[in-house]
């Protein structure tokens, strides 16, 4: 557990957005969002994981989608304008963003990238997030998140 806030927290405070922070039972050896999902009883349709990928003409962007969904990278690639996407590797995802592994959050980043969040997000009412910390969630509005980040909405599995 984190102690204080993290940097998702605090973005979220300072645009007045309301959320709720839910810890969870973590499992090194498999961070996946579906494995996540079924050790704490989370729908995994409203779960979304965060993925840092890269584009071979805009750098670095995120992807938030559901957590038992596969990004198709070539939507992905032609709604940001790119020619292909592929994911950062591992050992980047830290400098990129701030997070480690299994707690990146697309709030709070240490520098701002391009957000785009599936379009399923809309189906519900509320969705969870990583808070920027193995071991927590966030819970908030989709439109409170695509607001916060000011996200792309699309297709992406």
């Amino acid at each position: 557990m984190t102690k204080g806030k993290t940097n998702a927290a605090r973005l979220l405070d300072s645009l007045n957005i309301s959320y709720e922070l839910h810890p969870y039972e973590l499992d090194e050896s498999d961070l996946s969002a579906t494995h996540i999902a079924e050790l704490n009883h989370f729908n995994v349709d409203a779960l979304f994981k965060t993925l840092v990928l890269r584009g071979d003409k805009t750098g670095v962007l995120v992807a938030c989608l559901p957590g038992n969904q596969e990004v198709n990278l070539k939507a992905l690639a032609a709604a940001s304008s790119n020619k292909k996407v592929e994911m950062v590797p591992k050992k980047e995802v830290q400098g990129l963003t701030g997070y480690v592994r299994g707690g990146v959050s697309p709030l709070g980043m240490k520098k701002p990238h391009p957000v785009y969040v599936d379009e399923s997000a809309l189906k519900h009412a509320l969705v969870m997030i990583n808070a920027g910390h193995k071991g927590m969630l966030m819970e908030m509005a989709p439109a409170d998140l695509i607001q916060a980040v000011d996200a792309q909405v699309i297709a992406l599995t």
